[in-house]
């Protein structure tokens, strides 16, 4: 366990430029904190003691603003940056060198029994915001971009942006020309099909009349 605590806090080093050290991340750190106390939660919960499982979870949700069911199976140099308003949900799987932002969702569509949650390869980045949904899976060294919404596979290797997520880059190579800043806006799209709409319409009652 020690070993693996210190995983946590190098690897809490190596990727937050503002880490200085050793001591200020083990007693400052809410991400670290969060999955700390996480891994106790998990023991006990497949130790079949549920309830003292839950009560860690909701102690450490209160202290930090993390909230990880602990049924939760996350491996090695897991690192949650700031992490106000992480939830992860009961069925998510989290691979090892994987780096979540805050208020990122791991959560369910409430259309699924069983599997609800994602699976999330290793080195995997989920930005600032993004939500991924169902049981599917985020493969090997991809990037969701901050605000993006996860319904679907993504491929290994890849990058995704947007609502509702598409990948943009995979194996180094873009698919298409959209970038991170110019993410289509669904809104804005509907309202101009239905302005398209609506001169489709004056002209053939223009047309009538």
């Amino acid at each position: 366990m020690f070993r693996q605590l210190r995983e946590d806090i190098e690897c809490v080093k190596s990727r937050d430029p503002a880490a200085r050290s050793f001591f200020e991340i083990f007693f400052l750190y809410p991400g670290l904190k969060a999955i700390r106390l996480h891994r106790l939660a998990y023991w006990f919960y497949s130790h079949n003691m549920f309830f003292m499982a839950r009560w860690i979870s909701q102690r450490a949700s209160k202290k930090t603003g993390i909230e990880i069911h602990p049924a939760v199976k996350i491996g090695k140099r897991f690192f949650i940056d700031h992490g106000t308003g992480v939830v992860i949900g009961e069925t998510a799987v989290i691979g090892d060198d994987v780096t979540i932002y805050q208020g990122v969702t791991l959560g369910g569509t409430g259309k699924h029994t069983g599997k609800r949650h994602p699976t999330i390869g290793n080195n995997v980045m989920i930005g600032a915001g993004a939500k991924v949904l169902g049981p599917l899976e985020i493969g090997d060294n991809s990037r969701i971009a901050a605000g993006a919404v996860v319904l679907n596979d993504i491929p290994a290797n890849s990058t995704a942006v947007g609502v509702p997520a598409r990948v943009v880059k995979k194996d180094g190579i873009r698919v298409d020309d959209l970038n991170q800043v110019d993410i289509p806006d669904p809104v804005a799209q509907e309202i101009a099909r239905l302005e398209s709409d609506i001169i489709l319409l004056k002209k053939q009652l223009n047309k009538e009349d």
